[in-house]
């Protein structure tokens, strides 16, 4: 079923506490299992402000999703930007995946909250999905930056290389799957910049 038009909430005192509560409870129950009831309790506010300031669950979803998406947007060019600084552009490719076992160890132990929400939001046209689409989107975009300013061959076939293997290690962090998978992610990054004849 399709949802609604994501209402933008007015970050009042109140909208904050309900979009830090949803965060915590749709991150580590799930969003399926957490109702509005649970969250105003959780938020110490009733229903209907929940409703007044976000409109539906689904716009609160999306809120919750775009909230994640701008801090890793923010954090991660500045992450990579510090571990890397004067090192070249592979340099930085290689920083983005310590970067993700940063993230992932204090941020997202349970695995990418945007894959986790895909799982959960099988119709497409879930404003939560389109969150999450516009965050794989910026992150193939940002790779593909890095790689240009690496020498790649060709950048865009390495990207898309690279950001599987990134969605991969995110994916198997929350399984624990298998043993430090970002660690692995890493080694298979740089066979990668070899083969795509990275020099910068």
């Amino acid at each position: 079923m399709a949802t609604q038009t994501a209402v933008q909430p007015r970050l009042t005192p109140a909208a904050r506490k309900i979009l830090d509560a949803a965060e915590t409870l749709f991150y580590n129950r799930g969003i399926t299992a957490v109702g509005v009831d649970l969250i105003a309790r959780r938020a110490g506010v009733t229903k209907k402000t929940i409703y007044d300031r976000y409109g539906s669950k689904d716009a609160l979803v999306a809120a919750y999703l775009r909230r994640r998406d701008e801090r890793w947007r923010t954090w991660l060019p500045a992450e990579v930007e510090r571990t890397a600084a004067g090192g070249t552009a592979c340099d930085r490719i290689l920083a983005t995946f310590d970067a993700l076992g940063t993230w992932m160890g204090g941020q997202s132990p349970r695995g990418c909250s945007f894959v986790n929400a895909a799982a959960e939001l099988p119709d497409p046209g879930h404003a939560g999905r389109q969150v999450i689409a516009d965050q794989k989107h910026w992150l193939r975009g940002y790779l593909r930056e890095l790689c240009e300013r690496a020498g790649a061959k060709d950048p865009g076939l390495l990207a898309d290389e690279l950001l599987l293997i990134h969605e991969g290690a995110t994916v198997l962090y929350g399984l624990s799957a298998v043993p430090e998978p970002v660690t692995v992610s890493r080694r298979l990054a740089e066979a990668a910049l070899l083969r795509a004849g990275c020099t910068a």
